[in-house]
């Protein structure tokens, strides 16, 4: 039975508005609207907008950003341009020589000038041309080729590698603007514990140390804020760079962290990047393009051919006796024999090149196999964490704060409680979105590893 005395009637008024402002602290801390379609385990979505906007600020969707750096980044366009240029060499490998034109006076005698005084004094006019061993050509087409096919599949591996950088600073940062959304809500409702804190020791129900420990929460709340905004910039400087731009075009914001449902298969995850993964693929043309740069430094044991056809034009002699003009014809070719000192170092140059290239390609293969095996497991226990995250450990944090925030209410608990209840759920909200954060991460490397092309790069996200 309560007193009918002044004070009574204070505490009693004081016990109803804390019991107001409880009310309204639970619906600070009520679970998020996140929810997990169990009929075809598709993963959820975290903190989705109905609407592309932002806090009023529209958002930039991670394909429209990969269309952007497929068209504008620099290392992508050089990339390109070597592409061109190599495919540019492949018809000049296998072309003749520049013919040589010649022109003078033949056994023109030294006593006279005239070209009528000597029979054999003839204006000739030539044209020679040098044929290579057969075989040759095609093998040095064969070379070019294989330089350009190999420098194609860089090009595909610069494009994976900058949209991986550009994927992963995107997320870093979505989940650098998640945390500050987390921090600033915290923020909030640490402010009106720390006004509760202050009413119940007004009415004696608390202490003041309670208030100094929930501000010292608060204060706490604000160095993250600045933290956060430190770490921004220099996320966006990354992606300004991935994206090629010179200055930071606008504000830009990500989309809300979600889950995007793939597959982790590890095996078929290795038999793709076997057989896609650019940075492979340019290994084993590296290693065909020197197979052929032996045969064609085996080919030098074999002469080339030098063809010469001259016409000469011979004037009447001095009695006007005509004289016929002459064609000459001849057949020359080189004489290989610096075979220790010119040939074999060369054809041994290019059969170590050749071994130089099965093995760095199965090196890769090893690093890929490992790397591969390493990012499946960081995404498969992040999006385990993620589901426990969000249907146990989470619900039940936020149903203890719940239960502490009524307990308080009545003074059946410290307010000691209640803080680290709500810190608790703080730190496990922080966790899943970095959770989310990683997990996309980590597929971003799965798709650079199993050599994802421009086209599902764009589509994957």
């Amino acid at each position: 039975m309560i007193a009918s005395s002044p004070d009574s009637a204070r505490n009693v008024f004081s016990i109803l508005r804390n019991g107001i402002i409880a009310v309204w602290v639970l619906g600070m801390v009520i679970p998020l609207n996140v929810r997990a379609d169990a009929s075809n385990h598709a993963h959820p979505a975290i903190f989705q907008q109905d609407k592309p906007t932002v806090d009023g600020k529209q958002v930039t969707p991670l394909a429209t950003l990969i269309t952007e750096v497929l068209q504008n980044n620099p290392e992508i366009q050089a990339a390109q341009r070597e592409r061109e240029a190599a495919q540019r060499r492949i018809l000049p490998a296998e072309a003749l020589d520049d013919p040589v034109l010649e022109a003078g006076v033949i056994n023109a005698p030294l006593a006279s000038s005239p070209f009528n005084r000597e029979d054999m004094t003839m204006k000739m006019i030539g044209l020679s041309q040098r044929f290579p061993f057969p075989g040759k050509r095609g093998l040095r087409k064969e070379v070019a080729s294989k330089d350009a096919e190999a420098i194609d599949y860089g090009y595909q591996e610069t494009v994976n590698r900058v949209v991986r950088d550009l994927k992963v600073a995107y997320f870093d940062l979505g989940l650098t603007l998640e945390m500050t959304k987390l921090v600033e809500k915290n923020k909030l409702i640490l402010e009106d514990l720390t006004h509760l804190a202050v009413d119940h020791y007004r009415v004696g129900m608390g202490t003041q140390a309670d208030a100094f420990k929930a501000q010292t929460q608060v204060s706490r709340m604000q160095d993250e804020l600045l933290k956060l905004a430190r770490e921004r910039p220099v996320i966006e400087a990354e992606l300004i760079r991935a994206l090629g731009r010179s200055a930071y075009a606008g504000e830009l914001i990500p989309e809300s962290l979600h889950i995007h449902q793939a597959s982790l298969k590890l095996e078929s995850l290795r038999e793709r990047a076997m057989t896609q993964r650019p940075q492979l693929l340019a290994l084993q043309s590296l290693a065909a393009r020197n197979k052929k740069a032996v045969e064609l430094a085996q080919k030098a044991y074999y002469p080339d051919f030098d063809v010469r056809l001259a016409y000469g034009q011979r004037d009447r002699m001095l009695d006007n006796t005509s004289r016929p003009d002459m064609v000459s014809l001849t057949v020359a070719i080189n004489l290989p024999v610096w075979r220790t000192s010119k040939i074999e170092p060369r054809i041994a140059e290019s059969q170590a090149l050749h071994y130089q290239a099965l093995d760095l390609h199965q090196a890769q293969i090893n690093e890929i196999a490992a790397k591969l095996r390493q990012q499946v497991a960081t995404a498969e226990q992040n999006f385990k964490s993620v589901q426990l995250y969000q249907t146990t450990i989470l619900p039940q944090a936020r149903l203890t704060v719940e239960s502490a925030l009524a307990a308080y209410r009545v003074n059946q608990v410290d307010f000691l409680t209640l803080l680290d209840s709500q810190m608790t759920v703080f730190n496990y909200e922080i966790s899943l979105v970095t959770a989310i954060a990683n997990y996309n991460k980590a597929l971003a490397e799965i798709d650079l590893l199993t050599g994802k092309t421009p086209d599902e790069l764009a589509d994957h996200h």
